[in-house]
């Protein structure tokens, strides 16, 4: 277990589990939320089986097919759904949820089929089946599809390994064109590394080839001599069987030719690879950096009327904890985090201290009441943060102030059900930042290498990102412990967080203020022989579609 400790906050990582094995079925209306008695089962995200719609078709009705849904557990009992309780061990009752409507041509099903085989039934992922779904529901144009094949291709889960082509895919779910100057600079720049990694692994085929056509030639010219040697002088003798020395150098000719056949096969393959290649450009590139000169700094939304909607956040510091060692900043970051959002970004700030496990549930399932699909969102969170091994199974906790001491993980509450929440919101562009970390997740936000890390955004940037689906993470470090303490009253990356906000005058984009970020809490941890390395990645399971999320000063 990493338990954060006075003076170190420990890692969570992101739990990708799903459902158990009870099903429930609601038989009655009189429910906990209705009396005022709120469980925390009530807020949890389930797999929600509803019951058929009637319908009239003429003279005639008629019951429709059960429909999957994911809603709380409250809510499907109130529509009379059936359900299984949550259980980060099974998701075999979450796929038969899912799998008939998959099996009968939905794609939104087929999506979620493959999200559960990726989570792993029994705790072990089934990559294959997985790229087998996605690709299903990526045929009929599911954009969410896309991306996660393209996160599978990028690492080579159950497919090949090939980040072109999940750079084409992240392309064709964001609506992209693959003219476009963002797609054409960074797949030059994929295809450069690919070309000259592939350039390289030809040329090293081409000395193995040389070498062991070397080797052969010296072994039959062996063999040839040995066989002229005991060969009889008079040619109406019977020649002689090989000798055992013979057959020996014979066998490693053999074996030799037989290696040689198979890097021949690596080097072609290698070479076909090469040419389906496009040849570099330098147009691309050219457009790019003229794109960059010409950025607009400051208020764009004063200067170009971009409207960027509202700007919602929820702020959770839990710094008192009944059963574990207390921390030393939580309450301070959060305070200061909510009033430089409130006072110079205007956002609506709700901020929960000290909060306990059906506190924090419900102030997210809230949000759905509240947000607008053209707001923003951002929760921050900091506090303790434990992340557990269970077979091949890491899962991954924010720990409320009633968190007992592990084993016992009653209250704790599952990364994967704050992903869960997430997904559900209407708000287009949401930011997680934690200052424990929420870590784990498959794949970095590929959107950043789309504008080559440069600073400052042009207008058709801000245009084209604005209305994408974001699901963004930015946590105070990766799968290591982060410090608590050395930002004078605020942890170091809070204190970097913050420094920043308050000190940006124009526009600022999640990546550019990852990149500030990372810096200052590198450098910071280095002074106290500390390695601490924030991160800045997609909520993949949370339906990031390439969106970002913009700072705007109200000044």
């Amino acid at each position: 277990m990493n338990a954060r400790l006075p003076g170190i906050s420990a890692c969570s990582g992101l739990l990708r589990t799903g459902v158990a094995t009870l099903a429930l079925l609601c038989c009655t209306a009189s429910l906990h939320a209705a009396q005022g008695k709120l469980q925390r089962g009530d807020l949890e995200v389930v797999d929600c089986l509803l019951p058929g719609q009637v319908r009239a078709l003429g003279s005639n009705t008629y019951l429709t097919q059960r429909r999957p849904a994911k809603t709380t557990a409250s809510d499907c009992r109130i529509k009379g759904g059936e359900y299984v309780a949550f259980d980060r061990a099974n998701l075999a009752t979450a796929l038969a949820v899912w799998m008939e409507s998959a099996q009968a041509g939905d794609a939104a099903a087929q999506n979620n089929v493959a999200e559960i085989y990726e989570r792993g039934i029994g705790g072990q992922p089934d990559y294959e089946a997985a790229a087998t779904w996605y690709q299903k529901a990526a045929d009929q144009g599911y954009t969410r599809a896309m991306f996660n094949l393209g996160t599978l291709y990028e690492q080579g889960l159950g497919v090949p390994a090939d980040k072109l082509r999940a750079l084409n895919l992240y392309r064709q779910s964001w609506g992209l064109p693959e003219d476009s100057v963002i797609f054409q600079s960074a797949a030059s720049e994929e295809q450069a590394a690919l070309r000259a990694e592939l350039t390289k692994s030809i040329a090293e085929k081409d000395e193995q080839l040389n070498a062991l056509q070397s080797q052969i030639q010296q072994l039959q010219n062996q063999v040839d001599k040995l066989k002229a040697a005991s060969r009889p002088a008079a040619a109406a003798q019977p020649a002689a069987a090989p000798s055992p020395e013979i057959e020996a150098l014979t066998r490693q000719v053999d074996s030799l030719k037989k290696l040689v056949a198979s890097v021949e096969r690596d080097r072609s393959s290698g070479t076909a690879r090469l040419a389906t290649l496009r040849k570099p450009t330098t147009g691309a590139a050219g457009v790019a950096a003229a794109a960059a000169s010409s950025m607009r700094p400051a208020d764009v939304r004063k200067a170009l009327g971009v409207n960027f909607g509202r700007y919602y956040a929820l702020v959770i510091g839990n710094q008192h904890y009944q059963a574990i060692d207390n921390l030393k900043t939580p309450i301070s970051d959060a305070e200061r985090t909510a009033k430089v959002l409130k006072d110079r970004y205007g956002f609506s700030v709700k901020v929960l201290e000290d909060a306990d496990d059906v506190a924090m549930l419900k102030a997210l399932n809230d949000l759905n009441s509240t947000l607008k699909p053209e707001d923003n969102l951002l929760v921050y969170y900091a506090g303790h943060g434990i992340r557990l091994q269970t077979g091949a199974r890491e899962s991954g906790y924010w720990l409320p102030v009633n968190a007992e001491k592990p084993p016992e993980d009653t209250f704790w509450v599952q990364n994967e059900q704050i992903t869960a929440h997430l997904a559900r919101l209407p708000a287009r562009r949401v930011l997680v930042v934690a200052d424990s970390c929420y870590a784990g997740l498959l794949s970095t936000d590929p959107s950043y290498r789309f504008v080559e890390g440069k600073t400052g955004y042009t207008l058709d940037y801000i245009k084209y990102k604005l209305p994408k689906r974001s699901r963004l993470l930015l946590s105070s470090g990766g799968d290591q412990p982060v410090l608590d303490t050395g930002g004078g009253k605020n942890s170091v990356f809070a204190q970097a967080f913050l420094a920043e906000l308050e000190s940006n005058s124009g526009v600022l984009s999640v990546p550019e203020l990852y990149a500030r970020i990372a810096r200052r809490v590198e450098g910071v941890a280095a002074t106290n022989n500390f390695v601490q390395k924030p991160e800045f990645k997609s909520i993949k399971g949370a339906g990031h579609d390439m969106g970002d999320f913009f700072f705007v000063p109200k000044t």
